[in-house]
């Protein structure tokens, strides 16, 4: 089986003049700029019509539903703008709105209005405007002219005049023009780039303004790493509720009643205790199996690399395992990469149909990388209540983070990164 990276399945940044030209990326992102002044055109006029007329209604409570509405309607562009800027840009904005409450009209337009992403979104949108007309006057000068430069040699009167930075450049013969075409050749990789930094200039300011700011990313995580250790200690508690402990009151109950019957019957007595024997044993096996949940007892003696070989050997398919860790990791990244390794391979063993998978954890710096692949079908998603958004709220609880890249037909990717204190 072939090695996997990560780099394999998420393709790196482009390498080269030749590299920004031919990248996908670069040819995504300029209609994108060009298109962006159409966008800020469009929301600013209808912000512009929506809010002031529905602000002036309010005196008369017209305007508190119209108010409402066009909130709604500029949380809905700007949901529809992250979505395309994961397109266009790559940019991969998560929305961050905060919980919804489930009742009660004031709660609810309390909570729209006291969410500081609903005033972000806004922001952003307007600043569309003078952020697209900037991005299409550049895009249009620089894509115009390289075209311009490059097309030279076929011009029918081979004279084409361009003012760039403040001259006149004239192309009156042949020699002329192909000099002007090894010009626009110098000029595609450079529009390139400039094309690429105004997409992360672009993508930065979207990060800031539509996505959440760091602080409410940790709280958010510590949240739902909260509910996630709230869950478990539930489950922990339904588990050992439903059958150790009824097992072992079976247990009581079979001794307690051979106990009586000791002298009178001992045949019953002999009976009585062989199951409590059994129910002694099935007992001890559950509670293994709970504390293998809990943290498994390879992994504290052995560490990843053991546990992780184990989980393979259990997988339905060949997994291969590579742990490339100078040190081990405190206990608690340990504990959570095992588990996301766990939770992985059964979502694939259920839903991939894959024939191969690897297992690959390293170091990154104050790091540790870890990677499930398989070439399973792909279509895996992050879904509220699903396997894996336990994940991410399990890697959430050191303030990692979970990567999915998993495309319709596959491969899939499930990527940790679990920040360590080594």
């Amino acid at each position: 089986m072939r090695s996997v990276a990560w780099k394999d399945v998420v393709p790196l940044g482009p390498k080269g003049p030749i590299g920004v030209v031919v990248d996908p990326a670069t040819w995504r992102a300029a209609p994108y700029l060009l298109l962006s002044l159409v966008f800020g055109l469009g929301w600013g006029a209808v912000l512009g019509v929506a809010v002031p007329f529905s602000l002036m209604l309010v005196a008369v409570w017209v305007g508190v539903p119209l108010v409402l509405a066009t909130m709604w309607l500029w949380r809905g562009a700007a949901m529809l703008e992250r979505r395309v800027l994961g397109a266009a840009l790559g940019v991969r904005i998560r929305d961050p709105y905060r919980e919804r409450p489930d009742h009660g009209v004031v709660q609810y337009v309390a909570w729209l209005v006291k969410d500081p992403a609903t005033w972000k979104d806004l922001g952003y949108l307007l600043l569309l405007l003078p952020l697209g007309a900037v991005e299409f006057v550049a895009s249009a000068v620089l894509w115009g002219s390289t075209l311009a430069l490059l097309t030279a040699p076929f011009g029918v009167e081979w004279e084409v005049r361009l003012e760039l930075w403040g001259g006149l450049l004239t192309f009156d013969d042949q020699v002329d023009a192909a000099f002007g075409a090894m010009l626009g050749l110098v000029m595609l990789p450079a529009s390139g780039y400039a094309v690429r930094g105004m997409a992360f200039l672009h993508g930065t300011l979207a990060k800031a303004l539509l996505g959440g700011s760091e602080e409410e990313r940790l709280r958010a995580s510590r949240a739902r790493g909260i509910d996630a250790a709230e869950a478990e200690r539930r489950r922990i508690e339904r588990d050992l509720h439903d059958g150790a402990q009824q097992r072992l009151l079976s247990v009581a109950v079979d001794l307690g009643r051979a106990q009586a019957k000791l002298d009178s019957d001992p045949e019953e007595v002999r009976a009585l205790i062989a199951q409590a024997h059994a129910g002694t044993k099935a007992a001890i096996k559950e509670l293994r199996d709970l504390a293998r949940g809990i943290y498994p007892a390879i992994l504290t003696d052995r560490g990843l690399d053991a546990a992780l070989s184990g989980l393979a050997a259990r997988a339905p398919i060949r997994v291969d395992v590579s742990v490339d860790l100078a040190e081990r990791p405190p206990a608690a990244v340990e504990s959570i990469a095992y588990f996301i390794v766990a939770e992985a391979l059964t979502n694939m063993a259920k839903h991939a149909a894959a024939t191969e998978a690897s297992v690959t954890v390293s170091r990154d710096g104050r790091r540790v990388l870890v990677d499930v692949w398989d070439d399973g079908i792909g279509g895996a998603s992050v879904t509220p209540g699903g396997g894996l958004a336990g994940l991410a709220d399990r890697a959430a609880t050191i303030d990692g983070v979970l990567v999915l890249h998993s495309p319709v037909g596959g491969p899939t990717l499930v990527r940790a990164e679990l920040p360590c204190e080594w």
